[in-house]
């Protein structure tokens, strides 16, 4: 059987440049920017000064906040500067610039636990914080706060997400080829401290060696299952990986939690993982870098704080013909236009796209089609919350629902009149979002 949910679409994946190839370390270049925004939630404020000296794995933010999560130094080496610098979403984030002096001196709180079992829920949980566990998949949402759920929401199974449905993208895919036990441990720690006895590994079926490789572990977990899901975008989000996997709906305007899940990404887990049993903040991520603009696609395990340029370098660099740079996925992903910023902890790829994959048509008015409301899998009717978004009317937005939209891009992709719905919506929904805060 191959889960699935109703809408969504396949398009054309361009995994083959990838999929086999081995993920190969990076070492770290001369200089390192660590933005103090990786997160979502309230952002970090530095607590080192220049001419500090740091050490790998040594924090050098926090915030008080609750929806917060810290940042750790890649590197050893000297504080250089603590500026604004361009963040990967475009805008200048107050950033700490490290001086990188090539010893990769380790901190020395990060070391092995002898004996995980003797350590209780709460300080593994706290073991997660401070090691600045993220979403991995791009939500980059605090993991410890996942793994805290209120006391009225009861757990009933934790998923990971191996779908890993963007195109391009195929880092999730090789990590579970290549370590896949790391990936079980996370699963297994995440499990005990939710209390919960059944978990699933969901892995679309256009990865059958992850399915090969990740299905020899099963036997060895009590309680995870290896769970085949048709190949279909966005199969990866959340709310849709839950339907597939347990039939249960999340309502508009909750969480996972309200229906008893919890949703991890696979490198989620495996950064789970090294917290709890080393003591290990999260330090790098893998990073597919592809694209018919690049000269020799690759998957990359990269330090975060390490430049675009000098991981695209690694990759063999870009071709002349390169029309536009991604961070992500082509559906979701963001468009860069300086390729200094760093990597950040929801860098999951960097691709270099040209004429052949991308489409630069007049936009013509909406002929209803209806092929948007079609393969809306938030059943959303895209077409008029375009309309009513480009035209400013907040109230008809909220009226169609505008907040439970995923931000997908398939309304975008398959309108025939090449308009833009997505970033019309997104616009109106960062809008709306303003508002109500100040309302706050």
């Amino acid at each position: 059987m191959k889960y699935t949910f109703k809408g969504g679409l396949h398009p054309s994946d361009g995994k083959e440049a990838t999929e086999n190839k081995s993920i190969i370390t990076l070492a770290a270049p001369e200089e390192m920017v660590y933005p103090m925004v990786q997160h979502i939630g309230a952002p970090c404020t530095p607590c080192v000064a220049v001419g500090d000296t740091v050490t790998v794995g040594q924090k050098i933010g926090d915030s008080d906040s609750f929806v917060s999560a810290p940042v750790h130094s890649t590197v050893s080496g000297t504080v250089k500067a603590v500026e604004p610098r361009r963040h990967p979403n475009g805008r200048m984030v107050e950033s700490i610039v490290v001086e990188n002096d090539g010893l990769y001196t380790l901190h020395p709180d990060i070391h092995p636990y002898a004996d995980t079992d003797k350590l209780t829920r709460e300080e593994k949980i706290s073991l997660v914080r401070e090691a600045g566990v993220v979403g991995m998949g791009g939500a980059c949402f605090p993991t410890f706060i996942k793994l805290n759920p209120p006391a009225d929401k009861k757990i009933d199974v934790c998923i990971v997400n191996g779908a890993e449905c963007e195109p391009y993208l195929t880092s999730d895919h090789r990590v579970m080829i290549e370590s896949p036990v790391p990936v079980f441990e996370g699963l297994k720690i995440i499990m005990e401290i939710l209390g919960v006895d059944k978990g699933y590994i969901g892995i679309e079926e256009n990865k059958p060696e992850a399915i090969k490789t990740m299905r020899s572990l099963e036997k060895d977990y009590e309680g995870i299952s290896v769970k085949v899901l048709k190949t279909k975008y966005p199969q990866g989000s959340e709310k849709h990986l839950i339907k597939a996997l347990t039939g249960k709906e999340v309502p508009s305007g909750k969480l996972p939690a309200d229906v008893g899940v919890v949703v991890n990404n696979v490198d989620t887990c495996t950064s789970v993982y090294n917290a709890v049993t080393r003591h290990q903040p999260l330090l790098s991520r893998i990073v597919t870098v592809s694209g018919s603009g690049i000269n020799k696609p690759s998957n990359f395990r990269v330090p975060i704080g390490t430049p675009f340029e000098y991981v695209i370098q690694a990759a063999g660099g870009i071709k002349d013909e390169t029309r536009k740079v991604v961070m992500g996925g082509p559906m979701m992903g963001v468009a860069q236009f300086d390729l200094s910023v760093p990597v950040v902890k929801g860098t999951s790829g960097i691709l270099a796209l040209t004429d052949r994959e991308l489409k630069f048509k007049n936009t013509t008015p909406c002929i209803r089609c209806g092929k948007c409301v079609q393969r809306c899998p938030m059943n959303l009717m895209p077409l008029y919350l375009n309309a009513y978004a480009a035209a400013k009317d907040m109230a008809k937005c909220i009226e169609y629902n505008i907040m439970d939209c995923i931000e997908c891009g398939i309304c975008s992709y398959t309108c025939q009149s090449e308009q833009h719905p997505t970033q019309n919506i997104k616009l109106m929904k960062a809008q709306i979002a303003a508002a109500r805060k100040q309302v706050k």
